[in-house]
């Protein structure tokens, strides 16, 4: 398939709709845009130009640069659909962590569950109101993340865990999780990503 775009929607985990993919379809007129990159080392990953986070609406403190692939090609973030949950380097990940726990200190915590260290009992809870996650790509752009992509149900008695976890690698990645609900276009002419929300 000769292409110069592509993209794909991967539809929530408990819709009854059907993921899509389309070719040479342009990034839609309100996609947040990311710079997508190349690696030297690895040319079968799609890079993006992840540069932070922030919950509530409060800037996540990070070191600048940490997601900054080196000359080498080692480091940076990709995209991708293949893997469940968002990985992010330890220290970004504690830092991301630490910063929801602060915001969801009313809600009664649970045991971790397999790879999350961060669960919650809502058992006795109808609805919760939990703090926005929202990812930074640069120039003051962000996207917004549904709450039912980082607070996930583990089990059928009302425990939910935040939904990334660390990675030893100097990589890290964007999982399907976090992706769910989101169009996701590559403009492989032009090296950019197009993200757009409730665009299934």
């Amino acid at each position: 398939i000769k292409a110069t775009s592509f993209s794909y929607c991967l539809v929530d985990r408990d819709s009854t709709g059907s993921s899509t993919l389309d070719f040479n379809s342009g990034l839609p007129a309100d996609s947040v845009i990311a710079p997508l990159m190349k690696s030297r080392k690895v040319n079968t990953f799609y890079y993006i130009g992840l540069t932070g986070f922030s919950v509530g609406g409060q800037a996540v403190n990070i070191s600048p640069g940490l997601f900054e692939m080196n000359e080498s090609g080692e480091g940076g973030v990709i995209i991708d659909c293949g893997t469940a949950i968002t990985r992010l380097q330890t220290q970004a990940y504690n830092a991301l962590r630490d910063a929801f726990v602060k915001q969801t200190q009313g809600l009664p915590s649970a045991s971790g569950v397999a790879l999350f260290d961060t669960c919650y009992d809502l058992s006795s809870k109808s609805s919760v109101k939990v703090p926005t996650v929202s990812f930074h790509f640069g120039e003051g752009k962000s996207l917004d993340l549904p709450a039912k992509n980082y607070l996930i149900p583990v089990d059928s008695s009302g425990t939910f865990c935040f939904a990334f976890a660390p990675t030893s690698s100097s990589m890290s990645i964007i999982g399907n999780v976090q992706q769910q609900g989101t169009r996701v276009s590559f403009d492989l002419a032009n090296n950019r990503v197009g993200l757009s929300s409730h665009k299934c």
